[in-house]
């Protein structure tokens, strides 16, 4: 039976690039072992954002229910893209070769070659971000906070339910990249679940049933705190849609995209922009000035 099983999943769900303690489907099937992270000591409360009021809710059922805290940072637009221009984004993705990744993830790379450890890096092939992004990009600083977005980077990643895909809570990086992270949601929805190991503890308020003019009594005396290290905050993130993560949510609270939240085929397309030491003003801003010029000529191929 297993021999048969085998057999009827495609050559490439076959091939796995995990490394180190990453696992995937494919390399938990070949080594008969569960995977690291459900090992790990699970949050012990979840608390979900909520897109109207910016704040994070405790979950139905749980001892948080009714209790939330403010979290900023967070922007979603829903329906960033039509129907029709995620197909024709994809289409075009899947026409170049998407490189094995770890954790059962697929990706493609437009951008420069980069030593994060070292705070090196090199132009190598970049030759910028793809054709079929220039509307896209033109159309994000159309929105308030995206101002002035300009991205010298985009990942493509591949996600899929068979490979057992996921990524792990991370911060990226702040030496080359700034203040705003883009991702456009393709193909399913998901959940980017948020988490924070700084010690100390969040306070709470009851929480509010409407927009910001309806909960500034809740800022007044908290009456309840919960521990950061054991809080999640999920964000519900639909197809098609565009979150920014700034501030807080950039720079506190690690992200990541569980195994349990893809049930189905999944592209996300994020881009990053210069921070401060490669812009105007800053230390490398020849290097950043290079960089913008490479990046905004959208020539690119994955590299």
């Amino acid at each position: 039976m297993a021999a048969a099983a085998t057999a009827e999943v495609p050559e490439v769900l076959q091939e796995c690039g995990c490394k180190g303690i990453r696992t995937c489907l494919i390399c938990e099937g070949r080594r008969h072992c569960d995977p690291p992270w459900q090992l790990s000591p699970q949050k012990t409360h979840r608390f979900l954002y909520c897109l109207d009021t910016g704040w994070a809710v405790g979950a139905e059922d749980s001892d948080f229910e009714g209790w939330a805290f403010p979290f900023p940072g967070v922007t979603l637009i829903e329906d960033f893209v039509t129907r029709e221009e995620e197909a024709e984004m994809v289409r075009l993705m899947d026409r170049d070769p998407w490189k094995l990744s770890q954790s059962g993830r697929r990706k493609q790379d437009y951008g420069p070659k980069v030593n994060f450890r070292k705070q090196k890096l090199k132009m190598g092939d970049f030759r910028g971000l793809p054709s079929f992004s220039r509307e896209v990009v033109q159309r994000m600083g159309l929105y308030p906070g995206l101002e002035g977005f300009q991205p010298v980077e985009q990942c493509n990643l591949d996600y899929s339910p068979e490979r057992g895909s996921a990524i792990d809570p991370h911060l990226d990086d702040a030496w080359l990249w700034g203040e705003r992270l883009v991702s456009l949601n393709l193909l399913s929805p998901t959940v980017v679940s948020m988490c924070r190991e700084a010690p100390g503890s969040l306070l709470l308020s009851s929480a509010p049933a409407a927009g910001p003019e309806a909960y500034a009594d809740c800022l007044i005396a908290p009456s309840r705190s919960v521990l950061c290290q054991e809080v999640e905050v999920a964000i519900p993130v639909p197809c098609r849609s565009l979150l920014v993560l700034a501030g807080a949510a950039r720079h506190q609270w690690t992200h990541a995209i569980h195994r349990r939240h893809i049930e189905a085929r999944r592209v996300c397309a994020t881009f990053r922009e210069l921070s401060a030491e490669f812009c105007p003003g800053g230390r490398q801003q020849e290097v950043g000035h290079e960089l913008l010029q490479i990046a905004l000529s959208f020539q690119g191929r994955p590299v």
